[in-house]
């Protein structure tokens, strides 16, 4: 980290340099440099939950064993245990037409009584929470009632196909080639005429061909497999023996293609959990995970399978948000699992490759490709769009049942899903970010013991949400990817610090509001929005600032640059004061040498003559010692008392 004395510095800025670089006045004058922003103390952390983790006991997620037939021994009935304050079921057992001996003291399994259909009169489980049963059925009735003729045609394909192709088309620009590549294939291409009497099963092969078969993207399909180890929602439903949305109302409307596929066997078919959301939660984890690029559009697509579930009539939301919890928590167990570290490392580096071939573009185009596609040919092309569907996905509405400000829970392991995500943070600030990004506490069955059920994992893909003691932010250009280059979309808080190091490119666009500081020690931070740098002071001590916002960048404390290294850039789209890429400083702006760059953005290009309004504070004092402006070689800065003003010749 580089460390600044706290006092501040005198410098005597040189007449003859000033003058040769920037055009400034001809008399010493004594600079008081003030010192960086003060050090905020340790980081923050987000320790392992003391409940037993579920990436440790993954493999007690089974049916058929008597060790593991209650919410204690198994893993995948625990991690839904907020399901418990809404209902009661009539055994609080696996056992919903399973059987199992008994074994190493455990009892044995008796088959429930259960018959999967409310109101027969046979025994059933007990509501707790009326209001939100009511609210979980009612929402089925609601969007079973309005589903529009392309909704019914999602839902139906989403059905029928295999959920690792479904998402794939989670892709978008890359989808052809990924698909190509894994070798994937589907029979269900459309809705049949005579689908609503004739059950259509896909005899493709789902997420593709695997191992030494597919030489160039067997390890990608691999990994995709690799996360439904242990993941299994059979014990869930068959342990809390919670009936499908058309069993518990007949207003619920289910999509009349999809009738020859209901279930004849109630007793073995109930609905919480979505075993296709799971899939699709887990699958889409693992594609993000091999291609970050597109990570935010992958886990968008597995949510939207998820809804497909309810606008099928198949699920209701409370199926689908416990899906969406197991299949993330085993995909994020498997990928956890100190033995698949060799596996993670060959897909990701397979994917890459591949596609980087099939696709024609370079590490340093890649990105930008994945991102080229249109609202016209890519569904997951808005991100405003993307971030108001998963939040919507995440709840489907509900009233919490519960205090909504309790502090976030970070599940052990659970920081690998951003591994790829955010390469240039370590373990523990990885841990941290899911932590400042957390859903709100209190919705029903959200709220489990590791925090599972509140990890947002949308929002941790745009960086912290808050910051507390010193965050140290290093990337090496050298690495590529996301450590060359990387942007923060979050509105971060906070009281702590940003310390950003090494060489790569951090861009920040949200409306921050953190108060510690920030310190550019070396590469380069980009403010993206107007309140990109929060309300602290800006300390340039070793690298390039640019203002890139879409009107003036507003810094709510002091900005200091030092000389040797530093660089001010700003990407102007106006002339005058407050226009884009102009820079405002609340505080003093301190400039103790350096150099300021300007470049020309959005088609803005001044004529010769022009007098350019760059710096606004509320004091300015010392002087560049040089200045660029692209496509101008005489440039006549006016350093005034609080602007800075330059005339192109």
């Amino acid at each position: 980290m580089h460390h600044l004395t706290a006092r501040p510095l005198i410098l005597a800025l040189s007449i003859a340099a000033a003058l040769s670089a920037c055009g400034g006045s001809s008399s010493d004058q004594p600079l008081v440099i003030p010192a960086a922003p003060a050090d905020q103390g340790a980081a923050d952390v987000a320790p392992v939950p003391s409940a037993t983790a579920f990436v440790d006991t993954i493999a007690t997620n089974q049916r058929g064993d008597a060790r593991y037939a209650t919410l204690a021994t198994n893993a995948g009935v625990r991690v839904l245990g907020g399901f418990l304050a809404i209902w009661k079921p009539l055994t609080e057992i696996v056992d919903a037409g399973q059987t199992a001996a008994a074994v190493d003291g455990f009892p044995a399994v008796v088959a429930s009584t259960w018959s999967g259909v409310p109101g027969d009169g046979t025994p059933d489980g007990t509501v707790l929470n009326a209001a939100v049963h009511q609210a979980n059925i009612d929402y089925v009735i609601n969007a079973t009632r309005n589903r529009t003729a392309a909704q019914a045609v999602q839902a139906y394909l989403d059905d029928r196909r295999g959920k690792g192709y479904s998402v794939s088309d989670g892709m978008g620009p890359l989808t052809a080639a990924w698909r190509a590549a894994a070798q994937q294939t589907t029979s269900i291409t459309e809705v049949a005429a005579d689908a609503t009497t004739k059950l259509y099963n896909d005899s493709g092969n789902n997420t593709g061909v695997g191992g030494a078969a597919n030489a160039s993207f067997g390890s990608v399909v691999d990994l995709v497999n690799l996360v439904g180890n242990n993941a299994s929602t059979e014990p869930a439903k068959r342990f809390y023996k919670y009936a499908r949305p058309y069993r518990w109302s007949s207003s619920v409307i289910v999509l009349p293609a999809l009738v020859p596929a209901k279930s004849g066997t109630p007793a073995t078919d109930g609905g919480f959990t979505s075993g296709h959301s799971a899939e699709a939660e887990r699958d889409a984890v693992a594609m993000a995970y091999a291609v970050p690029e597109r990570y935010q559009e992958m886990l968008s697509r597995g949510l939207e399978l998820g809804e497909s579930r309810i606008l099928a009539g198949m699920h209701s939301p409370l199926d689908v948000i416990s899906g969406r919890i197991l299949g993330l928590a085993s995909a994020a167990a498997n990928l956890a699992d100190p033995a698949n570290a060799a596996r993670k490392a060959a897909a990701v580096a397979q994917a890459h490759s591949t596609l980087l071939a099939a696709t024609g573009t370079t590490d340093a185009t890649f990105a930008a490709y994945a991102q080229s596609g249109t609202t016209a040919n890519d569904r997951f092309a808005d991100y405003a769009t993307n971030k108001a569907n998963f939040l919507r996905r995440s709840t489907y509405g509900f009233a919490p049942i519960a205090a909504t400000t309790a502090l976030a829970s970070v599940p052990k392991g659970a920081e690998v899903l951003l591994e790829t995500r955010l390469p240039y943070l370590d373990a523990a600030q990885r841990r941290v970010v899911l932590k400042t990004t957390a859903l709100a506490s209190g919705y029903p069955v959200m709220d489990d013991p590791e925090g599972w059920g509140r990890l947002n994992l949308f929002a941790a893909a745009d960086g912290y949400g808050a910051f507390s003691g010193n965050v140290a932010i290093t990337m090496d250009a050298a690495k590529g990817g996301f450590h060359a280059a990387d942007r923060w979309r979050n509105d971060i808080g906070g009281a702590g610090k940003l310390v950003k190091q090494g060489t790569g490119t951090l861009k920040l666009a949200g409306a921050n509001s953190w108060t510690g500081g920030t310190e550019l020690a070396a590469g380069t931070l980009q403010g993206d929005s107007v309140a990109a740098f929060g309300l602290g002071d800006v300390y340039n001590s070793g690298g390039t600032l640019v203002a890139n916002a879409p009107t003036a960048l507003r810094l709510a404390g002091k900005y200091t640059q030092l000389s040797g290294g530093t660089t001010l850039e700003l990407d102007l789209g106006g002339a005058a004061a407050g226009s884009a890429g102009t820079l405002t400083v609340a505080g003093t702006a301190t400039i103790a040498g350096g150099t300021l760059r300007i470049k020309f953005a959005n088609g803005y290009k001044p004529k010769a003559g022009e007098v350019l309004t760059v710096i606004m504070a509320g004091n300015l004092q010392g002087k560049f010692n040089t200045i660029t402006v692209d496509g101008y070689s005489n440039v006549t800065p006016n350093y005034g008392a609080t602007t800075l003003t330059l005339t192109l010749g």
